[in-house]
């Protein structure tokens, strides 16, 4: 499963936040995998996107970071995937889908 982990630097410390990770890398635990991340632009968050199917990977990830960062979780699904399962009821009516 994804999730949209989204950080808030506490103090606005991008440079504690920043150090503590060239120090000591991500510290993920085995089984939760980093996909993609992005920062503001004002370096006042991070929105990182990770896969897992434990969410007790996600607790015993975002601990270590507890003292720097403030976390939201929030699982999402691809557009894509939410598409095709809207699909069959945008216009239950009609026998052949619109064409994307």
């Amino acid at each position: 499963m994804l999730f949209m982990v989204v950080e808030r630097f506490k103090n606005q410390d991008a440079l504690a936040v920043y150090r503590r990770a060239a120090e000591k890398g991500r510290m993920m635990p085995e089984g939760l995998t980093y996909v993609e991340s992005w920062v503001e632009a004002n370096f006042d968050g991070c929105f990182q996107l990770v896969e897992c199917e434990d969410a007790a990977l996600l607790q015993a990830w975002i601990v270590q970071w507890n003292d720097l960062v403030e976390t939201e979780i929030v699982p999402v699904v691809h557009s894509h995937e939410t598409s095709e399962r809207l699909r069959p009821f945008l216009y239950p009516d009609e026998v052949e889908p619109r064409p994307e």
